[in-house]
């Protein structure tokens, strides 16, 4: 797959490269753009032999962002994986809050912003599956817009997230289940920040063993991505 033409071709991106991969797992972080705030989670997925490429993106100026935001992101995903992707390696999509809406916008779905701009599907990356923490789902309310999904989706909701409740999962589930299995955990205790391995500066999460929670959901999405 060749990167568009048109947008920025010069940003960073962390790639972890294992020996032999066995599948690429493209990454997209949130609002704030740093995916080495999720780096445990990610060299966890390294360890077991995927090929991760997280792309850095640069920090949303609010938290609803524009169309021109969205399309640029899933952009910028799009060039990373032709860039370092293997070619006949399977590819996995994950990604946190803000970055599921790039990463289904990738995957074929139409979004409308808080504004109501429309931000047009992709032509639909070749994903075999979609790991989704913390997805923001009001982008997808209009009618259709997840129509072109078509893999599977694993869903992580945390019980106490203020930002993307776990109502916004549930939407997921009513959408488009049943035309793709849609498997929609939800985590006991945690916020939205309790999915990232660093924090984000001055956030505080209440959940009572972080620790043990980034265990325990390395391991799930691990299982979920090599399935």
């Amino acid at each position: 797959m060749q990167p568009p033409p048109d947008g920025d071709d010069t940003f960073e991106a962390t790639v972890l490269q294992p020996a032999s991969p066995s599948r690429c797992i493209l990454f997209a972080a949130g609002r704030g753009g740093n995916p080495l705030r999720h780096r445990g989670l990610l060299q966890a997925l390294a360890d077991e032999g995927m090929l991760v490429i997280a792309p850095h993106f640069d920090m949303l100026a609010s938290l609803a962002p524009t169309a021109a935001e969205l399309s640029e992101r899933r952009r910028r995903l799009s060039r990373a994986a032709a860039r370092h992707c293997l070619s006949g390696l399977p590819v996995a999509g994950l990604g946190h809050s803000i970055g599921t809406v790039a990463l289904l916008l990738l995957a074929g779905a139409e979004a409308d912003t808080l504004a109501g701009e429309r931000v047009k599907a992709a032509e639909g990356y070749l994903f075999d599956r979609l790991a989704l923490l913390a997805p923001p789902t009001d982008f997808f309310r209009r009618p259709g817009s997840l129509t072109s999904v078509s893999v599977p989706l694993g869903v992580w909701a945390g019980e106490r997230d203020m930002i993307t409740p776990p109502a916004q999962a549930a939407f997921l589930r009513e959408a488009i289940d049943g035309v793709v299995p849609v498997d929609i955990r939800l985590v006991e205790g945690a916020g939205h920040f309790t999915f990232m391995n660093e924090l984000p500066p001055h956030v505080v999460d209440t959940h009572p063993d972080r620790a043990d929670f980034l265990r325990v959901l390395a391991d799930e999405v691990r299982h979920f991505l090599a399935a």
